[in-house]
């Protein structure tokens, strides 16, 4: 490879790359590209020289995509929040096949060339859909900034006004940056460690209940700082305060206290309402997660003698589409304040069939296999790192008739695939659009168990 760092080539962009990127290739050496399109001609710096590739800076377009457009937010190539926003909508929902077809072929699981991969479904109207805000806080210039850190970096880039942001959720944190400010209240640095280091705000989008999370290396007197907040926003129902004194990338640390309100605000998805403790997960996209959990739902054939397992269950709400249709759902999270959660809710709507356990899913499922519990179907629903092996491991050993996969990591989806489809035949992946403008994409994938 001949190619040197601020070395400046003309490339032409063969394909899409799985974070957004164009790839190209000069002199039959790799080089990614990002904001370049397939089907452009381009002139790049190179930023970069690995052993592999190359990564380019783009500099100009000689030849436009077609479906290139003007990315509506203003700071979206300083921020990098967003990789997609210069792709035309539709096409991005052709992307978002494509990587899923990326990841299969890179992995090779056991007939990937034979899934049925259906079109990602998306929004109709693809902004200001995120109903959750998770800014870095730090003091710039003499005053409070609240937003995301560019990529690759601890740049803060302020953000005033997302173009995919709730507009409430951003209204709250900008005012929430000025009581910052205006109290005084310190703020995290990296030497000091000193203060608030991140706001999370979270709107149920059915009753527009708003929580409020500070998580803070140090207990801080807020209380000046709520009051005000509260009589300005009354959608505001829980103020909390999560103490991190770690000073590793980890955003919250274990402790969770309520400063100010409820427990819980209430949400609705599908046919029934359920309630979020601050540090409970639950999709970001409320609109899409209606068609997330119709999918997940259509993926499974369940009688009124099937029992289901629902690992990774967060509050329960999955699991809850199915609890009146079988004889029983089980599900478990390692987040203490998810399953009391789950356990509410479940109580809440009447369901007398739900059970719920702390714990990770690769102890406790071989734990209820030896206590003589059964599953017919497994629903796992994981973090990006995937299934653990452990966990791989427990559903090859006990084999339940049908699973359903939702997955918002295409390669660790591709990566346990190998792995599943040595016992589970692919019926098919359908990707959902739960995060347009970015590279990512969420899956629902049906299994069914292999007969021999």
């Amino acid at each position: 490879m001949n190619l040197q760092v601020k070395q400046r080539i003309p490339l032409k962009i063969k394909r899409m790359g799985i974070n957004g990127e164009g790839i190209g290739f000069y002199k039959k050496t790799l080089v990614f590209v990002p904001g370049a399109l397939k089907g452009e001609d381009v002139f790049c710096q190179v930023t970069s020289v690995k052993r592999n590739f190359v990564t380019a800076r783009l500099l100009s377009i000689t030849k436009k995509s077609k479906f290139r457009v003007e990315p509506a937010c203003v700071i979206y190539q300083e921020c990098g929040g967003c990789q997609l926003m210069h792709l035309r909508y539709d096409k991005q929902l052709d992307f978002k096949d494509d990587i899923i077809r990326q990841a299969l072929t890179k992995f090779k699981p056991e007939g990937y060339e034979n899934y049925e991969i259906r079109h990602t479904l998306g929004m109709e109207n693809p902004q200001h859909y995120r109903a959750k805000l998770q800014f870095q806080t730090r003091s710039l210039g003499g005053s409070v900034k609240a937003g995301l850190y560019a990529e690759g970096s601890h740049k803060l880039v302020s953000i005033e006004d997302c173009l995919v942001q709730d507009p409430l959720t951003q209204a709250i944190i900008n005012r929430i940056v000025k009581l910052l400010d205006k109290h005084k209240i310190p703020i995290y640095n990296e030497r000091k460690i000193a203060g608030i280091r991140t706001v999370m705000i979270r709107k149920a989008q059915a009753t527009e209940q708003i929580q409020v999370i500070f998580v803070t290396s140090r207990v801080l007197h807020l209380a000046p700082l709520v009051k005000e907040l509260t009589m300005d926003f009354p959608q505001i129902k829980t103020v909390a305060l999560n103490l991190n004194k770690s000073k590793s990338s980890d955003i919250y640390g274990q402790k969770t206290e309520i400063l100010w309100g409820q427990e819980t605000i209430s949400e609705e998805v599908l046919d029934y309402s359920f309630a979020l403790s601050p540090r409970a997960f639950y999709q970001l996209n409320p609109q899409q997660t209606q068609v997330l959990y119709r999918q997940a739902v259509a993926a499974l054939d369940v009688t009124e003698k099937d029992h289901i397992i629902d690992a990774y269950c967060g509050v329960g709400t999955i699991g809850f589409a199915f609890a009146d249709k079988v004889k029983s759902v089980r599900g478990m999270d390692i987040i203490p304040e998810a399953i009391t959660d789950a356990k509410k809710n479940a109580r809440a709507m009447g369901f007398d069939n739900c059970y719920y356990e702390t714990g990770k899913a690769e102890d406790i499922i071989p734990k209820w296999y030896r206590e003589g519990y059964r599953a017919d179907a497994i629903i796992v629903d994981p973090p990006r790192t995937g299934l653990d092996k452990k966990l791989l491991d427990t559903i090859l050993t006990y084999q339940p008739t049908q699973m359903v996969y939702v997955s918002c990591n295409t390669s660790t989806l591709a990566r346990d695939l190998v792995t599943l489809a040595k016992v589970y035949h692919v019926e098919y992946i359908q990707s959902v659009d739960m995060f347009p403008h970015t590279a990512r994409t969420e899956a629902v994938v049906k299994l069914s168990k292999q007969s021999y």
